[in-house]
């Protein structure tokens, strides 16, 4: 019977050292691509990956969104988080611009009051955040709130 020898220091560490992952891409306006998935992983990998001050808006609607909607569903889709009750579909999506971070409401029109972004598309409102802009939490919450009771897109 052969006897086993010790693994020395550097075949250790050449097999159990992972390399560090890249960082997420950056497509045009600086929105982060990651791979599609549901759950909240690839919705904070996202989040992460949101450069300089998108980040913490990012965080924050994380925040507000998951504060308002126990449970709420999660997943990354075309470069962007979204989120929705399960069984109903999806009722807001995040995307990153150049200058600001869009919220989109899916049935933002039904909304009292609605978001002040119109869309081409008669349901779509739009919250554009900047850098400097002031969020009013209580008006986004009740928004996030009412959002997430409407139907909401299939995708």
């Amino acid at each position: 019977m052969a006897e086993r020898r010790p693994k020395t220091a550097a075949e250790v560490t050449s097999k159990t050292v992972a390399e560090p992952a890249a960082a997420p891409r950056l497509l045009s306006g600086g929105n982060p691509q990651i791979a599609k998935g549901h759950g909240d992983a690839p919705v904070q990998a996202y989040i992460a990956a949101m450069p300089g001050w998108k980040s913490e808006i990012g965080r924050r609607l994380d925040v507000i969104i998951t504060g308002t909607v126990p449970g709420v569903s999660k997943a990354v889709k075309w470069n962007s988080p979204f989120y929705g009750v399960e069984g109903q579909g999806w009722f807001l999506g995040v995307h990153c611009f150049t200058k600001y971070v869009k919220v989109a409401f899916f049935r933002g029109a039904l909304l009292d009051p609605p978001p002040p972004g119109a869309s081409k598309q008669k349901d779509v409102r739009y919250l554009d955040i900047r850098e400097n802009d002031e969020i009013d939490e209580a008006q986004l919450t009740d928004w996030v709130e009412q959002a997430s009771r409407l139907p909401g897109e299939r995708m």
